[in-house]
């Protein structure tokens, strides 16, 4: 247990979670000595409990996008260095209804659709026909901008590796109690900082509760599964998304051309939407696939999950996907802190210090960006 360092650290990360590794390896490429401070002995939260998923097409036009691009540009860089294995890269959408169609090309005529295709039913077919249903399908969208992780081998490693090459300092299982200018105090003594940042995820009590509560944010609530396809074969071209999705992703529900679809969900999948239900699918070494995930707006999360919410993703599932006999062999709930009007926030209690909370469920998809704007901000030229 370590007290406080003489002449402390240029910067303390309060949470070792994506946020709070994003922000150290910022630091850490900018030569500031920095200490990451955890109550937990190993990631247990959010940042282990999603699909790995670095998302970027989909992700609300402006700044979450820029955010998504470089965050997925640090990932490929980080990723070889810390041994973190990338499972498969890019996204496919698999429309079933022609208005749905409709959004994705509209989605590929804006600046954030180059480099991404669209798809006839035939394209389909023909290069998909082995691992989507059988549809009927409108056409689809593939983008070459995706990457996924398993995040709960690839926190961990990227944590191990802040720390035996980077020279990142990590104190686990250890509460910080208050965060003052300078100074962190915790459950292992006074760490001494020149800088701090606070990446509390959805803890929205134990530092700066006041700030937070002034803020509106609440948790979010996600159900997720894991399932084993019967054929060991089954492979995805990549990560998977539907109709659902398209009302969800402000990159593309933001679009003049969602409404219509969302008019026909509601008419067609009304119990979907009611739950917060969307289609995302991915596949891991093994075989098996993350897939959810449903959305459930709770300050307390319920730890009572309902079995109509999994029956609904698996449904969606299997109308998407061709998986006659996959077995669910894990179930979990995630939670995340929620804003609805705000992506994340960065509040500064005070000039040295800042609070960062990604309230959009994109950590993965955006912690390193918003880690380098950070930086940028607390030490500027004197980085």
């Amino acid at each position: 247990m370590a007290e406080a360092r003489t002449g402390g650290f240029d910067l303390v990360v309060v949470g070792a979670g994506i946020v709070g590794l994003a922000h150290a390896l910022a630091a850490r490429r900018l030569g500031l000595s920095v200490a990451v401070i955890d109550r937990e002995a190993q990631a247990i939260g959010a940042s282990v409990r999603n699909f790995g998923f670095v998302t970027v097409t989909g992700q609300q036009a402006g700044d979450c996008w820029r955010r998504a691009m470089r965050s997925r540009d640090v990932w490929a860089e980080v990723a070889p260095q810390a041994g973190i294995r990338v499972e498969h890269q890019g996204l496919l959408v698999a429309a079933r209804r022609p208005e749905a169609m409709a959004v994705l090309e509209a989605f590929r005529a804006t600046d954030m659709g180059e480099g991404c295709t669209l798809l006839s039913p035939a394209d389909l077919a023909a290069q998909h026909g082995a691992t989507l249903a059988d549809g009927p399908f409108a056409g689809g969208l593939w983008s070459p901008h995706e990457r996924r992780v398993e995040s709960r081998d690839a926190i961990p490693r990227l944590a191990a590796w802040l720390e035996t090459a980077m020279g990142v300092t990590f104190h686990r299982r250890t509460l910080v109690k208050s965060v003052t200018p300078g100074r962190v105090e915790t459950t292992a003594g006074t760490f001494a900082a020149g800088r701090i940042v606070v990446c509390p995820g959805d803890d929205l009590l134990t530092l700066f509760p006041d700030r937070i509560k002034a803020m509106g944010i609440s948790r979010c609530r996600l159900h997720m599964m894991k399932v084993m396809p019967a054929d060991p074969a089954f492979r995805l071209p990549g990560s998977v998304m539907t109709d659902l999705s398209l009302v969800r992703y402000l990159g593309y529900s933001e679009l003049p051309e969602a409404a219509p679809l969302l008019a026909r969900l509601k008419a067609e999948q009304p119990e979907y939407l009611a739950q917060g239900i969307h289609l995302i699918a991915v596949q891991g070494a093994d075989g098996g696939l993350v897939v959810g995930d449903s959305h459930h707006y709770e300050w307390s999360p319920s730890p009572f999950a309902q079995g109509l919410v999994d029956d609904l993703m698996l449904a969606e599932m299997h109308a998407t996907l061709r998986l006659p006999g996959a077995v669910v062999t894990e179930r979990w709930m995630g939670t995340y802190a929620s804003l609805p009007d705000r992506l994340m926030v960065r509040d500064a209690p005070d000039p040295d210090i800042r609070l960062v909370i990604v309230t959009s469920g994109t950590g993965a998809s955006t912690a390193f960006a918003i880690a380098e704007e950070t930086v940028e901000e607390l030490f500027g030229a004197a980085a």
